[in-house]
């Protein structure tokens, strides 16, 4: 069930045996169903999520009950409302399950002791979220800079495993209704 994970880290930080199980204890696994809710827009985000098996995705509605995804998570992902998560403030999104899918869930507090149990563990969240930043910003450039099918392109093959898991119901309309100069 943790295997995954244990690779998911091993590509930023090496941790040993030992390190890992007393990791991997901090985690709660859930199971959901498709459309399940994680997050409710309104919430305190208490979890961040990394996906075992399935897909989710993360998203607003605006005031014409348009849906606006933020960001989709699948195998070897992470899903949050990290704003909310980090400040306690009432969640901008929702998050649910586009298909049945399993999460490892880790609480704030859990994630504070763990970082302080295992130090190496606060380097790969400080690595994950710097690569996270980078992503975005570059998918604001691109949003802002390239055409409806030159987004296309670069996401299908950036992110080959996605396109295939994601309905194309949904996944087409998110990649058009970005910004097209």
């Amino acid at each position: 069930m943790f295997d995954l994970l244990r690779k998911h880290i091993e590509k930023r930080v090496h941790i040993s045996d030992e390190e890992f199980d007393i990791i991997s204890k901090f985690f709660v696994p859930k199971k959901m169903r498709k459309k399940q809710f994680l997050l409710h827009e309104g919430e305190v985000c208490k979890n961040i999520g990394f996906v075992n098996s399935g897909s989710l995705r993360e998203y607003t509605i605006d005031n014409k009950g348009s849906e606006h995804i933020i960001q989709f998570a699948i195998e070897d992902w992470w899903v949050s409302d990290l704003n909310s998560f980090l400040s306690g403030l009432p969640a901008t999104y929702n998050i649910d399950a586009l298909q049945d899918s399993e999460v490892l869930l880790l609480d704030k507090s859990e994630r504070e002791n763990m970082l302080d149990v295992c130090p190496k563990i606060e380097r790969f969240f400080r690595i994950l979220i710097e690569s996270n930043h980078v992503a975005t910003q570059q998918r604001i450039t691109d949003s802002l800079s390239t055409s409806a099918e030159e987004r296309y392109l670069k996401f299908v093959k950036t992110y080959p495993k996605l396109f295939e898991q994601v309905p194309q119901t949904i996944l087409l309309p998110t990649l058009v209704s970005l910004h097209n100069p």
